[in-house]
């Protein structure tokens, strides 16, 4: 009695092993074997100048913004515009205005295989808020920022900045970075951030100046202008990395999985170079698992029948 109820479970575990080898085979295989790579194609981009500024008007309780970019250009493009002007209502009865003048205001952005590159040259300019028509904000000799992202190689941000600027009229000495602040009696506050550069893994990322305005001019209906002003800016993101191939299976794995078939089993004819050296097919994996939990549940039951015997 005992010796039979050893033996059913057994019996039964052996179907159960069977089935479930064969059903999860297929599944799991599919698992590990299914590795794809989205590969991007990186980017690059740059600007010459760019402005994030709030202007309040004299006549209104509301503020203007005031965004214009200049020489703005996302890989693979070029641009050597030199003169930016701007429209804003309410100030100097709606007149354009002066926003940048240069004579030199370029930006170039690439993407050429493992390779993402931007960069950006302003030389000789003079940059104004609204309010201040006569008293440029900052008056430079010459910026440039540039920033490489190569597959696999670290990124590069580089900024290079002139010894002195000149800001709301009053001459600065640059170092080479940190902060630097201005402060004009009657007109405002400018501070200066210089040459901000960052780079990760994939990216970098690179700005000559970046200038943080406050200024009360009180004229031409301006009653302030708060905001920021970014000068000579590059950024990339380096192309991703083609994915490896997968390894094929080790010989020996596939040698020990050739050679543990059922008997009876029908074999299929191969569908490539590995199986014909192998003499398996695609369901081999599966069968031989199959096969071995078979073994493995009728040992145990055997055993498991003879101690019932003994007892």
């Amino acid at each position: 009695m005992n010796s039979t109820n050893f033996r059913m479970p057994a019996r039964r575990l052996a179907v159960v092993a069977a089935a479930t080898a064969l059903a999860a085979g297929p599944a799991a295989l599919a698992g590990a074997g299914s590795a794809q790579a989205t590969g991007e194609h990186g980017s690059a981009s740059a600007a010459v100048l760019r402005t994030g500024l709030d202007v309040a008007l004299l006549d209104k309780s509301v503020n203007a913004p005031l965004t214009v970019s200049l020489n703005e250009v996302h890989a693979p493009q070029s641009a050597q515009k030199t003169l930016l002007t701007a429209d804003l209502e309410g100030v100097d009865e709606g007149r354009p205005f002066s926003v940048l003048r240069a004579e030199v205001a370029d930006a170039k952005a690439t993407v050429e295989g493992e390779r993402a590159e931007s960069s950006t040259t302003l030389a000789k300019a003079r940059v104004h808020v609204p309010g201040l028509p006569l008293l440029s904000l900052i008056e430079l000799e010459k910026v440039t920022s540039k920033a490489v992202c190569e597959t696999g190689r670290t990124p590069l941000a580089s900024a290079t900045l002139p010894g002195s600027v000149t800001v709301l009229g009053k001459r600065v000495t640059l170092t080479s970075d940190g902060t630097t602040e201005v402060t004009v009696p009657g007109v405002g506050e400018v501070r200066l951030d210089l040459s901000r550069t960052e780079t990760t893994s994939r990216t970098a990322a690179a700005t000559a100046l970046h200038l943080k305005v406050a200024v009360n001019p009180s004229k031409l209906n301006v009653a302030e202008v708060n905001g920021t002003v970014t000068l000579a800016e590059a950024k990339c993101e380096a192309p991703v990395a083609p994915a490896e191939e997968q390894a094929a299976p080790a010989e020996s794995e596939e040698s020990r999985t050739a050679d543990v078939q059922p008997q009876g089993a029908r074999a299929e004819q191969p569908t490539g170079a590995d199986l014909a050296e192998t003499g398996g097919d695609s369901r081999t994996p599966y069968i031989a698992g199959a096969a071995v939990a078979l073994l493995a549940a009728g040992g145990a039951g055997v055993a498991l029948s003879r101690r019932g015997r003994r007892n």
